[in-house]
This record gives C-alpha cells, structure tokens and sequence, in this order.
C-alpha cells in the first residue's frame, strides 16, 4: 500500500542531485585519465636503455655481499661484486647538477624483481628492488 501523506522530492532537486553526481563522475574520469598518462609516462623512464644481457642475473649470495657495501664506496666494488648488468635505465638526477647513472641487476632467485643500483660518477649511491608485474 501506498502511503500518500510523505512529501514526493521535486523534480528540481532530483535534478539537481543527477547533475551533481554527474560532474563527479566527469571529474574522477578525468582524473584518472592524467594519471594513466602520468603512469605511462613514468614507465617509459623506467625501461631499459641501449643493450639487454638477457643472460644476466645475480645470486642470493652475490645480492648478500651487495649489501654489505657502503653508500659513496667506490662504484668499481659494486660493479666487481654484481659483475654484468641486466641492463641500463635513462640517466636521472637525484641531487640537483648531479648526474646518475642506474643499472638493473635481475634476482636468479626471483625473475620478477629487479635490482637498480645508483651510481653518481664513480661512487655508488644507493639502491632499490623493483616487483615488475
């Protein structure tokens, strides 16, 4: 059954409501396109540059003897220990003036994930893994 003495919206606030929700739904998909474009953007920097060694790959005991070298130590330690990148990345500066170089070092033990080590001139900068998915 009906009930009839509960007031009906009007039309006009129906509309509004429809309209509101209608630029929020316009200004999320917005949104979210410029942030695919940002994510794309992000990958391309993120691909390898020139040669791959796709033969390349690094071993539980050389990434644990890795990571006993110490931030600014010599880049020739870490390239005597890692031996042959996988690849390398575009140059980027993380300092301001300073230019970086970023090879990638693939885990033996977990193809999916990558090694980046930062190199500033001859000095080792530092580290990150990467999960490729």
């Amino acid at each position: 059954m009906i009930n009839r003495s509960e007031p009906r919206p009007q039309i006009g606030m129906r509309l509004f409501l429809f309209s509101g929700a209608l630029a929020v739904i316009a200004g999320l998909s917005l949104d979210l396109r410029e942030m695919i474009a940002i994510e794309r953007a992000n990958r391309r920097s993120e691909s390898c540059a020139g040669a791959i060694n796709a033969n390349a790959v690094i071993s539980r005991d050389q990434l644990a003897t890795f990571l006993t070298v110490s931030e600014r130590g010599a880049k020739s330690t870490v390239q005597d220990i890692l031996q042959m990148p996988y690849c390398q990345l575009p140059e980027i500066e993380v300092r301001a003036g300073v230019p970086a170089e970023r090879a990638v070092y693939r885990l033996a033990f977990d193809p999916q994930t990558w090694l980046v080590v930062l190199y500033e001139g001859e000095e080792y900068a530092g580290y990150q893994f990467r999960v490729l998915r």
